[in-house]
């Protein structure tokens, strides 16, 4: 049976022939009395008698119209509820992201996120161990990555995520901007971060012979950005985060050889959920416009 003739009955019942049926329908007649016919094939049912002024409901018909009506009803109503649940936003939607990026470019973003759809609930989490996506432990991660996502993860990229060494400006008008690897060495370093963060960064260090001017460490990345604005010392930041802080300047350029990239990334489980996909949009949409803005600042300078 196929449970789109169910309208053919109810129209034929209603409308007392097939042609008018089929003008309420907007098909053709032919194709409201082939519907018909299959119907009360599939059936094993006669359900009208056609006589010269249309067509009326047998015995069989008529009990089965009521239950047709039913399952019409049953039909708009689970119609209008999935249309109410796509559009509702409304609910959490659970963010993980490193600090320092929950703390400079989300904050801003998510504040006009919550004035324009106050019914959505925001939960960060900055614990340094990846979550699982794909396991539900968040909806939607802002990750540097180099490496192809899980299964089921999907995403856009944002921009490469170049980190370099920044200072106050406070610090260059006391102690001048080291731009070269042997000025460096005359400077305080800003060690930590924690995590992998800090396993990189001390790596990098190394490379550069800059593991003895270590004169603090901060377990957070967030904490490597207090030092730098006290005036401390220098320490690396994400380019993203740090360019666009008036107040801080870059001492020497992003290494080129660490192919990694800022990812907005979600699970394909979650990912057409209403609340979820409006986040990403709106996620998406400011942080590129926040990248084309440094990309215009970096021209002119």
């Amino acid at each position: 049976m196929d449970w789109n003739d169910l309208r053919y009955l109810l129209a034929v019942a209603d409308h007392g022939s097939t042609l008018a049926a089929g003008r309420a329908l907007q098909v053709s007649q032919t194709t409201v009395a082939r519907r018909i016919a299959a119907l009360e094939e599939s059936l094993g049912l006669l359900l009208f008698e056609k006589r010269q002024a249309g067509y009326t409901l047998t015995p069989a018909g008529e009990e089965l119209v009521d239950r047709a009506r039913n399952v019409e009803a049953a039909t708009e109503g689970f119609a209008e509820a999935s249309a109410a649940l796509a559009r509702d936003t409304s609910g959490v939607v659970r963010i993980t992201t490193q600090e320092i990026f929950a703390n400079t470019l989300l904050g801003p973003i998510l504040r006009e996120l919550h004035e324009l759809h106050p019914d959505i609930v925001i939960e960060i989490d900055t614990r340094q161990e990846l979550l699982d996506l794909g396991e539900g432990e968040a909806d939607i991660g802002l990750r540097s990555t180099a490496s192809e996502q899980p299964a089921g993860v999907v995403g856009r990229s944002i921009c490469i995520d170049d980190w370099t060494l920044y200072c106050s400006r406070d610090y260059a008008d006391r102690h001048g901007v080291p731009r070269t690897r042997d000025d460096l060495k005359k400077h305080a370093i800003i060690g930590g971060g924690g995590g992998k963060l800090w396993l990189h960064y001390e790596a990098w260090l190394r490379a550069l012979g800059l593991e003895g001017q270590v004169a603090m460490h901060h377990a957070t990345s967030t904490g490597l950005l207090s030092a730098i604005r006290s005036g401390f010392g220098i320490a690396v930041l994400p380019c993203i985060v740090a360019d666009a802080d008036p107040d801080l300047i870059q001492c020497v350029p992003p290494r080129d050889d660490h192919n990694r990239s800022l990812w907005l990334l979600t699970h394909e489980r979650v990912r057409h959920t209403p609340r979820v996909r409006l986040v990403i949009d709106f996620l998406y949409e400011r942080l590129m416009r926040h990248v084309r803005m440094l990309e215009e600042k970096r021209a002119v300078a």
